[in-house]
């Protein structure tokens, strides 16, 4: 084995050897990531059809109200809150947004009419500021009602409509977030590792020392590069196996693929960390850095919310920032399945930051 690569190799075990020895480390490389999925997973996991949070408050003693009752109690689109029964109450926990609407049913509803069938008028009572859910929430009833209208007065529909399947299994709303999620984990393992890191080794005099040996500069860059790879891939397989075990993430992509893009990514953003942990001299110059440079692209890159939200201007700037193409290219694989030719933009462009982040680290790098 060439001498050269005998210091690599020795930082690349004295690197995961410390991790895995640090409790706090360990909890920010693997278990913060996976709070996140679980929290997200909760929210974009679950089952993506419409639904209300409604208070039902019936005045009617009828047989007809109390069967309706019961009906919309096991209606899924209708999340009934059984703690409010006025419609005071209702009005309250509508006003902080618990509620999106209130279905009254008056003390006739049901009651038969005079051509011998019942009747009656549900009132949906919403908000100002939850109006389109409420006007949602009255073309539902009504629908139901219609159902129930032609059971007593036959009426012929000269129009229709009919649903069709296509038969092939659509993306979730998780399927979408996942990339993000993943691309927060690699970010904040990349940049946040390393800038806390360096920043104690030099206070303490360990860099220093290092610098009265052989050891060259691009051999520890190379050392510390391959084993937050390694930390990466260990943290991303984690969150995919609880995201298709808990989650059930449909993969469409290539694994290689997407292995391949997260090591570089997780190389590119090792970078940017390095190079503000090697500068920085201690932890108050490191820190505040390193928030300056993660934190817009936390928020502006995709990882919480589509770009498409954003206004074409800002979609332009956001395409370079370098946490975008970490993003888009692990989503085009896992939601698209989209190949290497097609994700050669994103890749290049990965490529590019991590040719200029290292050319920086190293210009910048600092011993003590």
């Amino acid at each position: 084995m060439p001498k050269a690569l005998l210091p690599i190799i020795t930082f690349v075990k004295i690197d995961i050897r410390r991790l895995f020895r640090d409790r706090l480390a360990m909890f920010f490389t693997f278990v913060f990531p996976l709070l996140f999925l679980f929290v997200f997973g909760g929210i974009f996991g679950r089952n993506s059809s419409v639904s209300f949070n409604v208070a039902l408050i019936n005045h009617s003693k009828t047989e007809f109200a109390k069967g309706f009752v019961a009906q919309a109690d096991k209606d899924k689109v209708l999340k009934i809150n059984k703690e409010v029964t006025t419609l005071s109450a209702a009005e309250e926990k509508m006003s902080r947004g618990e509620l999106d609407a209130a279905i009254v049913l008056p003390a006739d509803f049901g009651e038969q009419s005079t051509k011998g069938y019942p009747a009656g008028k549900a009132e949906v009572i919403y908000n100002k500021n939850s109006e389109q859910a409420g006007q949602t929430l009255a073309s539902v009833l009504q629908s139901v009602f219609d159902g129930i209208n032609a059971k007593y007065v036959p009426v012929e529909k000269p129009f229709s409509v009919t649903a069709k399947s296509t038969a092939k299994q659509g993306l979730t709303q998780f399927d979408y977030v996942f990339a993000g999620l993943l691309g927060f984990s690699l970010l904040g393992a990349g940049i946040f590792g390393p800038t806390s890191v360096f920043p104690k080794l030099k206070e303490r005099g360990v860099l220093r020392r290092y610098r009265t040996t052989t050891l060259k500069v691009w051999q520890y860059f190379v050392g510390n590069a391959i084993s937050n790879v390694i930390v990466g891939l260990l943290s991303i397989t984690t969150m995919l196996a609880v995201g298709i075990t808990v989650f059930h993430l449909n993969m469409r992509g290539n694994w290689l693929l997407l292995v391949g893009v997260i090591a570089l990514s997780a190389l590119m953003l090792f970078g940017i960390g390095l190079a503000v942990g090697g500068w920085a001299r201690n932890e108050r110059q490191a820190a505040p850095l390193a928030q300056i440079i993660t934190f817009p692209m936390m928020f502006l890159t995709g990882a919480f919310f589509p770009r498409f939200l954003m206004p074409e201007w800002l979609q332009g700037i956001t395409t370079y920032l370098p946490l975008t193409p970490v993003i888009d290219s692990a989503r085009l694989i896992i939601t698209e399945g989209r190949g290497f030719v097609e994700l050669l933009p994103q890749v290049g462009l990965i490529a590019g930051w991590c040719v200029v982040v290292y050319l920086i680290a190293f210009r910048v790098f600092r011993w003590e």
